[in-house]
Parts: C-alpha cells; sequence; structure tokens
C-alpha cells in the first residue's frame, strides 16, 4: 500500500478538537462564518442539487451538510476518524445525508474513478505533503466536463502577517498553530497543479476578513485566503 498523503501531526491537531466542530463558538467559529459564502458560491458555479458531490478533507461536515441540504447527494471523505463521528453524529441533529467514509482522495479515486459531477476540497491543501497529489485525485474522480472547486492560503508577506499572527495570534480566530507558513500555497503554483492534472481553471476569487466589522466577503483580493473554481477537461 502507498503511503497515505497525510501529515500525522496535522491529524491530530484536528482530531483533538472534532468535539468541538459543530459549536458555532469554538475554533472552528471562522468555519462557520465563511461556510455560506462558500456554499453560495459552489451553488452559483455548478448547481448542487441532484449533483454526485464529494467533499474532500470534510472534517466534521460543515460544508459537506450544507451541500446536503441543497439537494446534492454527497459522499464526504477524510482521513481523522473522529472528526468523521462528529460529521456522522451530527446528522442525527441535521436529518441531512451524508455518506461519510475514511480514506484518502488517492485510494478513492483507484476505487471510483469519473465517479462524480462536483468535487470540493476546501481549507485541507495547505495541510498535507503532497497538495499536487490531492488536485490529481480530484481530477480523476470528476467526471469529464465536471467541476473541481478548492481553497487555500496564498503564500507571501501579507499573508503570512494576517493568517498567522493576526488571526491565530492577536484575533485569535484560530488556534496557535493551525497553519504552517511553509505550506501555503500561491494561486500560480495550484493553477499549475490543475493543469498538470487537466483541470481548466474558470476563476479565482479571494476570501477577505474584516476585523472591524467582523464579516467574511468574496471579492478581489486573493493575497491571503483564495477559492479556484476549475472544469475537468472534456
Amino acid at each position: 500500500m502507498n503511503t497515505v498523503n497525510a501529515d500525522p501531526a496535522e491529524l491530530q491537531k484536528f482530531s483533538d478538537l472534532a468535539h468541538r466542530w459543530w459549536d458555532p463558538a469554538s475554533e472552528f467559529r471562522p468555519l462557520h462564518e465563511i461556510n455560506p459564502l462558500r456554499l453560495g458560491w459552489i451553488d452559483g458555479k455548478a448547481a448542487l442539487a441532484g449533483k454526485k458531490v464529494l467533499d474532500i478533507g470534510c472534517g466534521g461536515g460543515i460544508l459537506a451538510e450544507g451541500m446536503a441540504a441543497l439537494g446534492a447527494e454527497v459522499t464526504g471523505i477524510d482521513l481523522s476518524e473522529k472528526a468523521l463521528s462528529v460529521a456522522r453524529l451530527h446528522l442525527f441533529e441535521s436529518g441531512h445525508k451524508v455518506d461519510y467514509r475514511h480514506m484518502s482522495a488517492e485510494a478513492l479515486a483507484e476505487e471510483s474513478p469519473g465517479r462524480f459531477d462536483v468535487v470540493t476540497c476546501m481549507e485541507m491543501l495547505e495541510h498535507v505533503p503532497d497538495p499536487a497529489s490531492i488536485v490529481t485525485a480530484c481530477a480523476r474522480l470528476v467526471k469529464p466536463g465536471g467541476h473541481v472547486f478548492l481553497s487555500t492560503l496564498n503564500r507571501n508577506p501579507k499573508s503570512y502577517l494576517f493568517a498567522i499572527v493576526g488571526a491565530e495570534y492577536l484575533l485569535k480566530l484560530l488556534p496557535a498553530g493551525t497553519h504552517e507558513y511553509a505550506r501555503f500555497i500561491k494561486p500560480s503554483e495550484l493553477s499549475r497543479h490543475c493543469r498538470n492534472a487537466h483541470l481548466d481553471v474558470q476563476e479565482i476569487i479571494g476570501l477577505s476578513y474584516n476585523p472591524l466589522a467582523k464579516t467574511y466577503s468574496l471579492g478581489r483580493d486573493t493575497d491571503v485566503n483564495y477559492l479556484m473554481h476549475t472544469v475537468a477537461a472534456g
């Protein structure tokens, strides 16, 4: 069996916090606050209702459940069993239907190539040793002409200041040590991974936080957080 594309320390970090995933006042508050924005953006591009959707690195299921609520047939995969347990438990509360599986993107790509209309991989690429491998798996998992949505953090002095110094240490939006600057990915680098995987980049949009208003918004500023919409070659 191939080595799993995961950092045990990163998995442990999120597993330790898994029980707090659905607490909107917890360390996962930013995920709760950005979810309506990213969900609306994805739905606007891919019309989720009735689509077979895969959420890679689904964690506790915030995005996966949101897509299910819009009528998608959702599968969520993650390598943290604790996070998946929390995700499965929350389905009893929400009443939504998501098929959660404990496996890697690469393993599922071997098992079910071309199965999904839409693949999402949000806030995960900066936590794995080989992000290009994940992008390639996304491309293998999606149907020709299907949509792949990615999000991560840009790598530059501003992103270091905002995402690590600001978000983790000053504003305490995230636990200290959540991110490692060296693993941030420039849009040009992620675009190259996509091209190599035969995914055509359609749009790159920024996600910004206003600390005064304490609100998030989508816009042109991709200096810190950004989302990418790609379509698989037909």
